[in-house]
This record gives C-alpha cells, sequence and structure tokens, in this order.
C-alpha cells in the first residue's frame, strides 16, 4: 500500500545536511594555530588543550584556570543587519579577554557558539574569521565551538545570537583582585574607542548612525601583558554596563573608596550625542555607558607615571582619581561633567 504522507526531510524545514562538509571546511581553515599546546583539530567531540605545558610555557609556577563567558548584546542585531559580521566577532573576543584580564588572567584558548535562523555560510564564515583574527590579536586560539541552525527559535532568519566561553590562567601570587590597594594609590583612565558593547539598546531607539557606533570594541590586553606579574598594579575594571562606579565596585574592600574626578573624565563625542537626543541626567548616563573610559587601572602612586607611559603607547591613558579611606560608597564621584544634573 502506497504512503500517502508528503515525504519531510531535515533540508525541506531549512536545515541542510548536504552543506555540513563544505562548511566544516570553510571553518577549519579559521581553527589552524601555531600553539603547539593546542592538541587536536576540528572533527573531534571537544578540544584538548595542554595546560600544564602553556603553564611552564608562561613561566607560571602555581597556575589557576581564569574562566569567563560572554556575549556582545544587541549590538549584534546591528551587525547582521549592517553587515558587520567580521567586526562583531571582535567585539565578543575583546570583551571576554578584558574580562579575564582585570584578574590579571592570560587569555589562551576560545569557543566560540554562533545560533542562526537560517543557513548563511558566508556570514557565518565572516564571524568566525572575526573570531580567529580577535584570537591570534590577543595571544591565543579559536580551539573550537558551534553553529546551530534554529528556525524556529530564531524569529528574524537573518539574525544570529552569539557567545563565546574563554579560558585563560594567572599565577595564584599574580592574582589582581583589589586586595592590595592602598590609600593614596593612583587611578588611572585608559580610553575607549566608542560604547563598545554596552548600550546599543538605548542607542538603537535614538537610531544613532550605525557608522558611528560599531568600531570593535578595544581590547587592552596587548597594553597590560608586559605589566602583568611585576605587583605594578592592583587594580583593573573593565568598564561595561554600569559605568565607572558599577565596574569599579566590584574591585574594591571594605576599607579603602575609589574618588573619581569628574572634570578630568575625557567624554567622547558620541556620548554627548546619545545624551542630546535622550535628554538622560549626568547619572543616568555615567551608569549606562563608558563614557570614554574603557578601563581603570589602580597602581601604587611611585608606578603609576611608568605605567600610564607604558599603555599611551597603546591608547589615550591619564589620571582620574585615587583610593581614599573608606567613604559613605566603594565609588565616589567628585567634580562634574557639563551634562545636567537630577
Amino acid at each position: 500500500m502506497k504512503n500517502k504522507n508528503k515525504r519531510v526531510t531535515y533540508d525541506s524545514v531549512g536545515i541542510s545536511t548536504s552543506k555540513d562538509k563544505t562548511k566544516m571546511s570553510g571553518i577549519g581553515q579559521y581553527l589552524k594555530t601555531d600553539d603547539k599546546n593546542v592538541l587536536n583539530g576540528l572533527g573531534p567531540f571537544a578540544s584538548l588543550y595542554d595546560f600544564n605545558a602553556k603553564a611552564k610555557e608562561l613561566g607560571i609556577k602555581d597556575p589557576l584556570l581564569v574562566l569567563k563567558m560572554e556575549e556582545p548584546g544587541t549590538k549584534q542585531l546591528l551587525a547582521a543587519r549592517h553587515g558587520y559580521g567580521e567586526s562583531i566577532g571582535h567585539d565578543v573576543v575583546n570583551h571576554i579577554v578584558n574580562d579575564i584580564l582585570a584578574l590579571g588572567g592570560i587569555p589562551f584558548a576560545l569557543l566560540d557558539c554562533i545560533v542562526r535562523g537560517s543557513e548563511d555560510d558566508k556570514s557565518t564564515l565572516e564571524i568566525v574569521k572575526g573570531f580567529s583574527d580577535a584570537c591570534r590579536l590577543n595571544d591565543m586560539s579559536l580551539v573550537g565551538g558551534e553553529v546551530s541552525i534554529q528556525p524556529d527559535v530564531m524569529a528574524d532568519k537573518g539574525s544570529y545570537v552569539l557567545s563565546a566561553a574563554l579560558a585563560g590562567m594567572v599565577d595564584r601570587a599574580n592574582v589582581i583582585d583589589g586586595s592590595k590597594m592602598k590609600v593614596g594609590d593612583k587611578i588611572l583612565a585608559v580610553a575607549s574607542n566608542g560604547l563598545h558593547t554596552n548600550g546599543y539598546t538605548l542607542a538603537r531607539k535614538l537610531k544613532i548612525d550605525p557608522k558611528k557606533i560599531m568600531k570593535p570594541h578595544v581590547t587592552y590586553y596587548p597594553a597590560i601583558k608586559d605589566l602583568l606579574g611585576k605587583n605594578q598594579i592592583t587594580g583593573l575594571a573593565h568598564i561595561t554596563g554600569g559605568g565607572m562606579a558599577g565596574n569599579l565596585s566590584r574591585i574594591i574592600g571594605d576599607n579603602v573608596s575609589a574618588e573619581i574626578d569628574l572634570n578630568k573624565l575625557q567624554i567622547l563625542p558620541i556620548f554627548h550625542e546619545i545624551q542630546r537626543k535622550s535628554n538622560n541626567f549626568e547619572s543616568d548616563m555615567l551608569k549606562t555607558f563608558n563614557c570614554g573610559v574603557g578601563l581603570l587601572v589602580v597602581a601604587p602612586e611611585k608606578h603609576a607615571d611608568k605605567i600610564s607611559e607604558h599603555i599611551s603607547k597603546f591608547h589615550n591613558c591619564y589620571p582620574i582619581g585615587e583610593i581614599t579611606e573608606r567613604k559613605s560608597k566603594p565609588v565616589i564621584y567628585k567634580g562634574e561633567t557639563t551634562w545636567p544634573k537630577k
């Protein structure tokens, strides 16, 4: 008896099995690495990495893993709509590298994940290339990942959701967690290049020109890596959602406070444009955006000038505050911007 049911294949519902081999070979080129500690490549169920050999190579005697996962927020929606696939890969990697850098971590291996609403090999390869190139710029390897097509989960067939997990390491003796901060330590501001990966839901609502806000998130690892392990830095804060106060407070101990002088804050023009269009108060801007500061570095006064001089070879770097005796809050703003107050 003839089966009257219509034939329904995986390909017919939007998932191409015939393209898998071609797609995987395209991705494979971006997993090539000179790191001999990467022990396998594309194909196995998981990635193998010789952690002990890497620690020895780095001269780390008592290694701790530093682990972090991250995603680029709604900036990826603009990336999908305006063709910034390669750039958004850099955003994810650089953001996550900065996060482990805040603990003194040295990155070595990254896994990415791309969830799409439909097949788009060209776009997928652009994203993976971005991940791979950004890994190389941060002295690490893209060792594997996942590409998943989920047409019924993703309402917008042209959109995607990205994430990545990073492994780094730090010598136990060289962990930077703010516990060594002392009264009199200086706080240095290291410039951002724009929004980085925070505040895009508001920026999209205001219809800010994507060309003004799609520069990749800055990585601070190249500027900071030669300063690690020298006991010259007592605190690092990656300035993302929550602004300077929200992120610096995460590393401030109970016995000190950080005083930030807003008169010294070098605000980038894009944040003035956002403030004008949104009519936000100063407090709203400071807790939503980095406002021109992507990293805060805390160091003893005797090291601060040399650290600033070194970082200035890579980014604009300037003094913006100091560590004081404990006050009412972990982070205190003094001075003011030109933005309206509540």
